[in-house]
């Protein structure tokens, strides 16, 4: 007759349901001095069970009288489980342990490797078809987060947002100051490009000294905002979505809910003022920079003299260009920081969640900045501004 401690098991019908029932300690040390193919067995009497009672529809896995166990009784229920799932037949194991059901349930979720590397991967229409279906949660995402930035910064233009001084002064530099080096170095390249490249076709009716209008009007009106716009995108949007993402997966984000602060306000909020504010800036420094760098081009190296290069720049160059440079880069400066931060706050909760935050977060970014460049573009070419 077997001892209490001993382990042990019961296999019963009851109507379509298949009982199982263990008792005793189930840990590997006492299971190996009483019996080493206790697991096995309990295995074997569940297989038994499922050949015998084909009309069973369900297995219940009990342990009201354990008492104790190890990974060996997790093991064996997880392979009792998976031969019930292989027969179609459904199982509870909700009265085991509270620690055994947590674990039973996350492995239960991985499929077994075998199962693994068989499957192959989605075919173009699956692929069309899953992207398809994701677009309504995606959608009504993106609505519920421009939803709580809009209502972050009503609290904020009423004086009631949880937003600190510092972070956004930190913000501001981040995203102005910080820039400067690399927009500067762009920008003047793109000045330069833009006048080599138009003064080839120039020459040929000697016209070089409306190098200065066209890259002027060009660099103010559209490439200055769109080359700002890019290297914000890849630079601060970047690094809005991993540091965001960086706390998501660190449960930071979840601790400032915790305490009755509104992430929104706290995290987003001064990302999407020092974007806004800073971006419009960038791109009159910008604009300056590719003036320069034209002004080289033609200056030293095509022979047009300094006062008639200025003047042709000034006689063309209007103020409305500048404001639609202007209105370019604070609607960039908005689309760079929401999809950074959107992507950040809505990262997963791994290292490569992170990477596909950032990643996904620059590329909407620039799809955006080209497709609202676009849409401003056809709309003041309308109404002939």
């Amino acid at each position: 007759m077997k001892t209490a401690m001993q382990p042990d098991f019961r296999l019963s019908v009851d109507n379509a349901r298949i009982l199982v029932d263990i008792s005793g300690d189930w840990r590997r040390q006492t299971v190996e001095t009483h019996d080493k193919g206790s697991a096995q067995q309990l295995i074997q009497a569940a297989e038994r069970g499922f050949d015998s009672y084909r009309d069973a529809a369900c297995i219940e896995i009990h342990a009201d009288r354990l008492d104790g166990w190890d990974s060996l009784l997790l093991a064996a229920c997880l392979e009792i489980i998976r031969k019930a799932q292989a027969r179609q037949i459904s199982v509870s194991y909700a009265h085991l342990p509270e620690g055994m059901v947590r674990m039973l349930d996350m492995a239960v979720a991985v499929p077994p490797k075998d199962q693994q590397g068989t499957r192959t991967a989605p075919g173009f229409f699956e692929l069309i078809g899953s992207k398809l279906t994701a677009c309504p949660a995606i959608i009504q995402n993106l609505l519920e987060f421009i939803g709580d930035l809009a209502a972050s910064i009503g609290r904020f233009l009423r004086g009631k947002a949880s937003l600190s001084s510092r972070d956004l002064w930190n913000i501001f530099r981040e995203c102005g100051a910080d820039a400067l080096p690399i927009v500067t170095l762009t920008c003047i390249l793109l000045g330069l490009i833009l006048a080599f490249v138009s003064s080839m076709q120039l020459k040929l009716f000697g016209a070089e000294i409306y190098i200065a209008s066209l890259v002027s009007v060009s660099m103010t009106r559209v490439m200055g905002p769109v080359l700002t716009g890019i290297v914000l995108a890849g630079r601060t949007g970047a690094s809005f979505a991993a540091v965001l993402g960086s706390m998501q997966v660190n449960e930071e984000i979840d601790a400032l809910t915790g305490f009755g602060i509104s992430p929104m306000d706290f995290l987003v909020l001064p990302r999407v003022l020092g974007m806004a504010v800073m971006t419009p800036l960038l791109t009159l420094y910008a604009d300056i920079a590719g003036i320069a760098g034209g002004f080289l081009v033609g200056v030293l190296m095509l022979g047009v003299s300094p006062t008639a290069y200025m003047d042709n720049t000034l006689e063309f160059l209007k103020l409305s260009y500048m404001w639609i440079g202007l209105l370019h880069a604070l609607v960039f400066g908005f689309i760079i920081s929401m999809c950074g931060c959107y992507q950040g706050i809505r990262c997963g909760r791994n290292a490569s969640a992170v990477g596909r935050a950032t990643t996904t977060a620059v590329v909407s970014s620039i799809v955006g900045i080209i497709v609202s460049t676009s849409i401003i573009t056809i709309i003041f070419t309308i109404i002939d501004i």
